[in-house]
């Protein structure tokens, strides 16, 4: 007797979907990765490139009979696929997805997705350069941070299999509550985006900008590289995390006035504010960002965003955080 097969759909098949496909296909047996993109040539080169065993070539064919539904599209579009879904997700499915903003759709899951459904916001800090199925690859994801954010009704046997999927991968369950969330993600990530591609506007509005261009080499490419991302998505994040992002600017604005002045005024007051960045970065580096004995002592007692998670999503889900929390990070 043939063993029972399970089907895992992945909508949307760019860089981060595409990967999870390729992950899932290399890990678990028994499993059928179903996938499905509004353009039919990057689905099909999704199943070429080994993401997925199977194209449905429409959203309701692509969640029937799923267990498991992953959302990877931008977040513009999320509430538009939760909307076309429903009506063909199981009872008991677990929808999740991979969208860089979260108090948007978790406010658009809690409105759409029926009781039956069960469903966990998640965010893969992951990425790279090449954007689109093209940049796909396996293990994309190892060691990374991915923010679990579960809606309050969510079972605890639906949270504890997205933890095991994104465990399995190789990423690093992190729980946190929506507003948090979208507040770091704004600092550490969205603010980055806007400065990469504030830098290529600046430099190639400049009349120089050819000359430039025949220089430019690591440090810029460095700096630069964000702006290579999909436009869409960059879009999309800036339009539903738009406060956040905008206060972070704010912010990083101030500071960069601080600096012209620390330039301006140079001797050892600007070596002090360079050798500070060095050293804040040296920390995180060296994961040894908080290790103060004040730090310690603090994590003894629930973090801010546990007390808001609790709020949101019950004590349940803040012990949870608690307990992913606290456990070894590698």
């Amino acid at each position: 007797m043939a063993s029972e097969r399970h089907r895992i759909a992945i909508i949307g098949l760019g860089q981060i979907g595409a990967s999870i496909g390729m992950d899932i296909r290399g890990s678990f047996k028994g499993v059928d990765v179903i996938g499905h993109d509004k353009d039919p040539e990057t689905a099909g080169l999704a199943r070429r490139r080994g993401a997925v065993d199977e194209v449905a070539y429409t959203l309701p064919g692509a969640v029937e009979d799923a267990a498991i539904v992953i959302v990877a599209v931008p977040v513009t579009a999320v509430r538009e696929v939760l909307t076309v879904i429903t009506p063909n997700l199981s009872d008991g499915a677990i929808v999740t997805d991979t969208a860089s903003t979260k108090v948007t759709v978790l406010e658009w899951a809690e409105e759409i997705l029926p009781q039956s459904v069960d469903f966990i916001g998640g965010h893969p800090m992951a990425g790279v350069e090449t954007p689109g199925v093209e940049g796909a690859q396996t293990g994309l994801f190892q060691s990374a941070t991915w923010a679990l954010i579960p809606l309050a009704r969510a079972k605890p046997a639906s949270i504890d299999t997205i933890v095991n999927l994104v465990r399995t991968m190789g990423g690093e369950p992190y729980f946190a509550d929506p507003v948090e969330h979208d507040s770091l993600v704004a600092a550490i990530s969205h603010l980055p985006i806007a400065l990469s591609i504030n830098l290529m506007r600046t430099v190639s509005a400049s009349p120089s900008w050819r000359e430039m261009a025949r220089m430019a080499a690591g440090s810029f490419r460095d700096v630069s590289r964000l702006a290579s991302g999909a436009v869409d998505m960059h879009n999309a994040i800036f339009a539903t995390n738009r406060d956040f992002v905008l206060h972070w600017i704010d912010s990083y604005t101030a500071q960069l006035q601080e600096l012209r002045a620390l330039i301006e005024q140079g001797g050892d007051t600007l070596r002090e504010g360079l050798q500070e960045a060095y050293d804040a970065r040296d920390e995180w580096l060296r994961g040894r960002v908080g290790e103060t004995d004040q730090h310690r002592a603090y994590d003894e007692i629930p973090t801010a965003s546990e007390s808001a998670l609790s709020v949101f999503g019950g004590d349940r889900l803040a012990r949870l955080a608690s307990r992913f929390r606290r456990g070894p990070r590698n």
